[in-house]
């Protein structure tokens, strides 16, 4: 199997990322922490693992895609809701298998507005859609129950298996028996994610 990516370790003021390979057909998962406001380290590992970020301890031997979040223009939406069709037009290519995956789902159709899916089936299509046009992606799974979190991890496991591969970059332990390999982010002690509380 070709080498996708090598990290020989990641060294920062607040954590490090022990050294791991990627190879093809593989699902790593890089578990960044459980419960704190992590986004601030996962954007930054984001941008290294998809070469926008040079790291000298990081190869990328093959370009790496993040799979972003789907971002709505609400005053748009008001005159002119995107649809399913029009996001995948524009996202997606049309000639892959998975630029129609999300139509398995039968209460999704092409008219279907974005606005109105659930948080799993719009993942899924922001997924569907990055995996359409690259096999090598780098994704997460925020905002997700845990049906939805472990369909659409099994989806991407099951996508790369031929010749792709993928990081997952999260807070889940679950996931330890599915990756192929699972990463933790070692945490410096006064460097911790901060918890946040929410009082109702």
């Amino acid at each position: 199997m070709n080498i996708i990516l090598e990290n020989k370790g990641i060294k920062t003021d607040s954590f490090y990322v022990p050294p791991f390979v990627l190879r093809e057909g593989e699902v790593v998962v890089l578990f960044i922490y459980k419960g704190g406001d992590y986004y601030d380290a996962e954007v930054f590992l984001r941008d290294i693992f998809c070469g926008k970020i040079k790291h000298e301890n990081v190869i990328l031997h093959r370009k790496m895609t993040f799979v972003d979040y789907f971002r709505r223009s609400y005053f748009r939406d008001n005159f002119f809701p995107l649809t399913v069709g029009r996001y995948l037009k524009k996202n997606a290519d049309l000639k892959s298998p998975f630029a129609s995956k999300i139509f398995e789902d039968k209460w999704i159709k092409k008219e279907t507005k974005i606005e109105k899916l659930a948080g799993t089936p719009r993942k899924l299509l922001t997924l569907y859609a990055a995996l359409s046009k690259t096999k090598d992606i780098v994704f997460d799974l925020r905002a997700l129950d845990w049906e939805g979190t472990e369909f659409a991890f099994k989806m991407v496991n099951d996508a790369v298996k031929d010749g792709g591969a993928a990081i997952l970059l999260d807070g889940i332990e679950n996931m330890k028996e599915y990756a192929s390999n699972f990463i933790e982010l070692e945490w410096n002690k006064d460097k911790l994610p901060i918890i946040k509380e929410f009082n109702f």
